[in-house]
């Protein structure tokens, strides 16, 4: 069983991690402001069992094998790249109209949901910095190494899920006035086309 002190100083790093920009949360901020906040509550339920892979991967020492292995890095970045790409696609085709919600509706549940999933465990720097981050608030004094990684990383998954929680929400009402307006929805179709596309040069072009 992890420390309480550790776990509180744990838990406020990984909420500063969530806030700080990266894709992950761009990737929700952007769903959210163009399918709904309801859209961007299940990406960020999507991602939080994303995390529960990667948790996973290190507590059973895959995540190391990973890192150390060229090609699978490339394999899983080329994937995660491509997907990206898609949905950039998508986003810059998606149809416009006066009822917004026409198009919020294509997005089922289980899609948005399951795009959360697929954007965290293509992800892999995210397998590598938890193989860094979670192993630096352990101690083997404490008891098995595997289940203290395993709370870590459900400490983990709380902070984001609140923290992009909260992000899909800001989003998600932001987003409701624009898609009233089929020229508002248009900028905001292209402009959440533009971040998936580079989100995918980020992804595909990192070392």
């Amino acid at each position: 069983m992890i420390d309480a002190a550790v776990a509180a100083a744990f838990f406020g790093a990984a909420v500063l991690l969530a806030l700080s920009p990266g894709p992950d949360n761009l990737f929700v901020l952007m769903q959210s402001a163009t399918h709904g906040r309801r859209a961007g509550l299940l990406v960020t339920l999507g991602l939080c069992t994303g995390l529960l892979g990667h948790t996973a991967a290190v507590a059973l020492g895959l995540a190391a094998v990973l890192a150390a292995t060229p090609w699978a890095l490339w394999a899983v970045k080329l994937v995660g790249a491509a997907y990206l790409l898609y949905l950039a696609w998508r986003a810059w085709h998606a149809p416009v109209g006066p009822l917004a919600s026409a198009h919020v509706t294509r997005l089922t549940p289980l899609a948005a949901y399951t795009r959360g999933i697929v954007m965290n465990l293509t992800n892999p720097k995210v397998a590598l910095f938890f193989l860094a981050f979670l192993p630096q608030f352990v101690d083997p004094a404490r008891g098995g190494v595997p289940w203290q990684i395993v709370q870590l990383g459900a400490l983990f998954m709380l902070a984001t899920l609140l923290t992009f929680g909260a992000f899909a929400l800001f989003a998600g009402w932001i987003g409701s006035g624009l898609r009233r307006s089929a020229r508002a929805q248009r900028l905001l179709n292209r402009a959440a086309a533009l971040v998936f596309a580079g989100l995918a040069a980020r992804l595909a072009l990192a070392r």
